[in-house]
């Protein structure tokens, strides 16, 4: 019985030559061209879609729950502008009637070409496999929108999640005459909540934007890669913006938009490195 794989056993005993035989790869393929062309159109899409969302969802649950929840996300997202972002999505709210439908429009539209861009990205990284039939229209279409509806639930299970975990933190038990407080373990658990739903976002990408198919398991070794890596730069980032960084000063009021792009441009790299980690892991398979 198989334990485990040779790609496998080859990327555990040969971890420095599997991750340079990626980065070669990745830079083949213009990665670093392809995420910024991603990241500028996602952050055009990025707000609409936001307050998009919390109009509708508003009408589920608590406004301000609602917000809470999209903040801790949002600084997931954009380390250290999530304050600004929110101010942006707040003071739309009020206005809600006269701009829905230029939100919606507008999401629509740039969300569509972020997509097309996306899918562009991930034929390029997985062209050296068999030919396989074009995807139709249709389908690459409205995947965006099947998307973003699936972004909006996502975030109505977080808020209820993040209500729930709440209500557990303001709870204690009662232990060998100690009262013990559940409020750092509902906090690690939120936290651990939204690496597993972030690794599953990103491994459903995987599984719905090649034209090819991708196995679940290739697809949930990529979204971990890319959530490990963002894991681990988004607290360099944290740190870089809050004690070093004079972007403030250069920028002025553009910095939260300077910011932004920087950040998804950073995660939008990471996505397609995840990306190319499953195409090298699948010529490991075929080798």
């Amino acid at each position: 019985m198989k334990v485990i794989s040779k790609p496998a056993l080859h990327v555990l005993t040969h971890p420095v030559d599997f991750a340079w035989q990626t980065l070669k790869g990745f830079g083949r393929n213009q990665g670093l061209l392809l995420a910024g062309a991603i990241a500028y159109y996602a952050l055009l899409s990025v707000l609409p879609m936001l307050i998009l969302s919390v109009i509708v969802l508003s009408h589920v649950v608590d406004q301000a729950e609602l917000l809470n929840t999209l903040g801790r996300y949002v600084e997931w997202l954009v380390p250290s502008q999530s304050t600004a972002v929110l101010a942006d999505v707040s003071s739309f709210l009020e206005n809600r009637a006269a701009i829905g439908a230029v939100l919606l429009i507008t999401m629509m539209f740039f969300s569509s070409i972020a997509f097309s861009v996306l899918e562009k990205a991930m034929f390029i990284i997985f062209a050296h496999h068999s030919a396989v039939k074009k995807r139709h229209f249709l389908v690459s279409a409205i995947l965006p929108y099947c998307f973003a509806f699936f972004l909006c639930i996502t975030l109505l299970g977080m808020t209820l999640a993040s209500i729930t975990l709440q209500a557990m933190s303001q709870e204690s038990i009662h232990l060998l005459g100690h009262d013990w407080s559940l409020g750092g373990l509902s906090g690690a658990l939120f936290y651990l909540l939204g690496l597993a739903v972030e690794t599953l976002i990103v491994a459903g990408l995987y599984l719905a934007m090649p034209i090819r198919r991708i196995r679940l398991s290739h697809a949930l070794i990529g979204g971990f890669t890319a959530t490990a890596l963002w894991e681990i730069i988004r607290h360099i980032l944290i740190w870089y913006f809050t004690t070093l960084s004079t972007a403030s000063v250069v920028y002025g009021s553009l910095t939260t938009a300077v910011v932004a792009l920087f950040s998804m441009e950073i995660a939008a790299t990471l996505l397609l490195l995840g990306a190319q980690v499953i195409s090298e892991y699948e010529r490991l398979d075929q080798e």
